[in-house]
């Protein structure tokens, strides 16, 4: 039994997610099952969603997890065992209006997830994808001007 270990991660910072999974990796020796369950949404209209905040979007929800992923799975495939897991969302199958940046983020992680299933069975790694639909999950009103404060996390 190991004692608990707190790690933060911010899972849009694409950078320091190799450090993280170093440092689990270090401290446990494996990891047995991922849970990737972080995600970003924002809602509004296309046109008035920046550039930028789409990339922020998809940072934390295609990149991120894909980067841990990847960052954690060489120890999984030389031990022959592991489970991954999305927590995705039923917008990675659908899309609805006013949520195109999330929804092209879950529509690309179903489709890394989906991929990197069929190539782990050779390696005994399960990976799943879990696909909810809609949650109540921590939200703020934004000031006017404020993009930011409109996303949820």
């Amino acid at each position: 039994t190991y004692a608990p270990k707190l790690i933060l991660l911010d899972i849009s910072d694409i950078n320091c997610i190799q450090d993280v999974a170093k440092e689990i990796l270090n401290c446990y020796g494996c990891v047995d099952i991922l849970i990737n369950n972080a995600s970003m949404k924002v809602k509004g209209a296309v046109q008035s969603i920046s550039l930028e905040l789409d990339k922020k979007i998809m940072d934390a929800n295609y990149f991120g997890p894909i980067t841990l992923t990847k960052a954690i799975l060489p120890n999984m495939i030389s031990r022959r065992t592991g489970q991954i897991v999305l927590i995705n969302s039923i917008q990675g199958k659908i899309g609805i209006p006013f949520r195109a940046a999330y929804a092209a983020s879950k529509h690309a992680a179903v489709g890394f997830f989906d991929c990197l299933r069929a190539e782990m069975e050779e390696f005994d790694i399960s990976v799943s994808t879990v696909s909810p639909t809609f949650i109540c999950s921590y939200h703020r009103q934004p000031a006017p001007g404020n993009w930011e404060a409109s996303i949820w996390k």
